[in-house]
């Protein structure tokens, strides 16, 4: 199973150390997307960033509210400069040693 977070405030990494005690933590695996923020503004194509940095949209994840990184990966990409299927295969590489 496959679920995704954003990482910004302490409500979300106790949902991340729950996921890992349900699953058990030799099946959950963290990846992390550590995409710096100037690229994600860059590819908004909603622009929710806009709208944040205008304060239309309160506590926005690394505009108006904290972001703060996970501790400890276990697979970490920047996907700055890569394709979609650039970042898959690199993600699937690294999860091979996972499997």
């Amino acid at each position: 199973e496959i679920t995704t977070r954003l990482v910004g405030s302490e409500m979300c990494k106790e949902t991340g150390r729950n996921a890992k005690e349900i699953v058990g933590k030799d099946s959950f695996i963290e990846i992390y997307i550590s995409t710096p923020l100037e690229e994600c503004e860059k590819r908004d194509v909603k622009g929710l960033y806009k709208k944040a940095r205008a304060g239309e949209i309160a506590d926005f994840s690394g505009i108006s509210s904290p972001y703060e990184e996970p501790e400890n990966p276990d697979i970490e990409v920047d996907t700055t400069g890569k394709s979609i299927e650039e970042t898959v295969e690199y993600i699937f590489s690294r999860l091979k040693k996972y499997l």
